[in-house]
Parts: structure tokens; C-alpha cells; sequence
């Protein structure tokens, strides 16, 4: 039995879990979403600078399903999300698993403004209740959610600019030091408008380039989803990929083939949004658990 304890005292957690992924699907549906399957093992990921993809017999286990899934928009599914598996090499942690569980949802005709909208909606129906405590805080849902810059972030928070620590390259330092653990406390927060070299897939706004249109949920100060408006001109986005690809290189990080298919079909995808929740890491939050790994069945260390 002793071996087994770990398995069967997470049995609360699971059950609530599955209730928690039975409400996502119950909105999903009833909002007009088709439930999609896209495959696992893919030829070609987005080469972004920051996220690994762990190799498969020369392809890749997928670290997110995006591309697939931009595709199935381009052939003219209005409304699509997906409950799946996704890796990416390097990341283990009290909140971070190599393997773990994404909710994707796009939705054509529609911007970032829509999906903070809705990712409000999807977040109350997957907690069931208006209140939430994480880690000894209380954080209310029902009330009207934080919404913030990244640059008003930077001088509410830090001592300097996000163009400035952009140019120091202190951005992500002090975005994990100093910002994120400030954000989602006492109320979920939407921090938004990220500087246009940090959202390669993401549509820039029309009446200021230097940042994109895209947003990132915080609960408890930890991160819960990134989303944006989808970049459709196929020409800007190869331009992109390849200036991560060099950054990546620049890195000594292994190099992707580039995903062509996806690139033809972005001349044929409408106005969209898109967002990536991990779910871990929300029913984590909801049931205020310790570690990432009291709400999963197994922990790769446990295989």
C-alpha cells in the first residue's frame, strides 16, 4: 500500500478535477464550440525562442496545439477548443510539468478584448463559486476583474520602463521578480499589450505596433493563460519565425524545420483570437493545493 499512498490521497483532488473539466466542456458546448482532436506528435513547432519541444523519431510531441488548430479556423471552423496533452523539455517545478494539460480555444471574428471577456465567464463556470483562497488569499471572482498594461505594470511595479528593460534585458527578470507576484491578488488580473518582440504569433495594434495585442490571467500571482489576437499575414509570420529561429541559434538551442503547412494556410484564416489555459495549473488555484503535482494522477517521477 505504501507505494500506492501517493496515488490514492490524491483521490478528492482528481474527483474535483474531473467535475472542474466537466463544467469547461459543459460551456464550451453550450456557447457553440466544437471539441477538437488534433495530433500529439507533430512534424514542425513554432520555433519560439523560449518554449523546447521534446523530439519523437525525428518529429516533435506538440507544446501546444496551435498550429493545428489555426489551421482547422483557415478551413473554416468558426469556434474550436481541445482538452489535451502538450510537453516541452526543461520545465519541472512545484508548478511546472513537463507533461501537462492544455485547454486551447480559438474563436474567428473575434480580438483579445472578446476573449478577456469570455475567459472571465469560462473561469467563474469552471470554480463554481464567486470566492476563492490560494495560498492563504482570498481572490474574488464575480467582481469586476484587473485589468493592466504591461507598461503601466512596469511603472506601478518596478523603477523603470518596460522600453528600458527591454533594452537592458531585464525584461523577464523583473517581470518574474517584481511584477507577476503582484498580480491576480485579491482579484483575477488581465495584464495586456506586451511588447511587439514578445508575441510572435500575436496581431500588433493598429494604432501602436510597438505592442501586441495579446494577455496573459493571473490568479494568486501565478500565470493561468496567454492569448491574443492571431497574426494572419503569412509573410509577417515567416519574417517572425525566422528572427526566433536566430534567436534560438544564438542560444545553441536546436533548430525546427519550418512549419510550411501552417504558413499556406494562414492566407486563409479569418480575424481570430486564440488562447492557451493551463489546467493544471487553474485546478491547482481552485482547490488551493500545495504543489502542481497534488492534482495530477502521476508525476513522471512516479512512473
Amino acid at each position: 500500500m505504501s507505494g500506492s499512498w501517493p496515488l490514492a490521497r490524491r483521490s478528492q483532488a482528481l474527483a474535483q478535477r474531473g467535475a472542474i473539466f466537466t463544467r469547461i466542456r459543459m460551456f464550451f458546448q453550450e456557447k457553440g464550440y466544437l471539441e477538437v482532436e488534433t495530433p500529439f506528435r507533430i512534424p514542425a513547432p513554432a520555433p519560439e525562442a523560449q518554449i523546447d519541444a521534446i523530439p519523437s523519431d525525428g518529429w516533435f510531441l506538440q507544446t501546444s496545439p496551435e498550429l493545428c488548430m489555426k489551421r482547422l479556423l483557415a478551413a473554416g471552423y468558426p469556434r474550436i477548443f481541445q482538452i489535451c496533452r502538450c510537453w516541452r523539455d526543461g520545465e519541472r517545478g512545484t508548478r511546472h510539468l513537463s507533461e501537462f494539460t492544455m485547454l486551447e480555444w480559438y474563436r474567428a471574428r473575434a480580438d483579445y478584448r472578446v476573449l478577456m471577456d469570455e475567459t472571465e465567464q469560462l473561469v467563474r463556470t469552471a470554480a463554481g463559486v464567486d470566492t476563492i483562497t490560494y495560498r492563504g488569499v482570498e481572490i474574488a471572482l464575480a467582481t469586476a476583474w484587473e485589468r493592466i498594461t504591461v507598461r503601466d505594470a512596469f511603472l506601478r511595479y518596478t523603477d523603470t520602463t518596460a522600453e528600458a528593460a527591454l533594452s537592458a534585458g531585464t525584461f523577464d527578470e523583473l517581470m518574474v521578480d517584481r511584477i507577476e507576484p503582484k498580480l491576480g491578488i485579491g482579484r483575477p488580473t488581465f495584464i495586456y499589450d506586451y511588447p511587439a518582440s514578445c508575441s510572435a504569433l500575436a496581431r500588433l495594434k493598429a494604432d501602436d505596433p510597438s505592442v501586441a495585442e495579446r494577455f496573459e490571467l493571473y490568479l494568486g500571482g501565478l500565470e493561468i493563460a496567454n492569448a491574443f489576437s492571431e497574426l494572419i499575414d503569412p509573410v509577417e509570420q515567416r519574417t517572425r519565425f525566422e528572427a526566433e529561429a536566430a534567436e534560438r541559434a544564438r542560444h545553441g538551442k536546436h533548430s525546427y524545420p519550418v512549419p510550411e503547412k501552417f504558413l499556406a494556410a494562414l492566407a486563409e484564416m479569418p480575424e481570430a483570437a486564440g488562447i492557451a489555459l493551463g489546467l493544471d495549473r487553474l485546478v491547482m488555484v481552485l482547490l488551493d493545493a500545495e504543489s502542481i503535482d497534488d492534482v495530477v494522477a502521476f508525476t513522471t517521477e512516479e512512473l
